[in-house]
């Protein structure tokens, strides 16, 4: 079965789907709001109720990343995307 079949057939996997894109459309709305340099850094990272998490390649760039979360924040709610919190995560590559 073709996995386009089996997201729009299976309600979980569609669920998954669906958060995936919107957790890379609110990347695409809040990356030009990174820090210079930053962005190749950073990686979307799971969304739910609770919030978005941005996952980050060091501490020294989550560092610099938490300290424009309210900006961050505004820019999705300003694009009409909000989310309840942005969550800054260490992930290396």
């Amino acid at each position: 079965m073709p996995i386009d079949q089996a997201l729009r057939e299976s309600a979980p996997l569609g669920r998954l789907a669906e958060r995936l894109r919107r957790s890379n459309a609110l990347f695409q709305a809040a990356a030009p709001a990174f820090p210079p340099g930053l962005a190749a850094q950073v990686s979307a990272g799971p969304v739910d109720e609770e919030g978005w998490s941005l996952l980050c390649s060091n501490a020294a760039v989550a560092a610099k990343l938490r300290q424009v979360v309210p900006h961050l924040e505004q820019r999705l709610r300003d694009a009409g995307q909000p989310v309840a919190a942005i969550r800054v995560k260490v992930q290396p590559r």
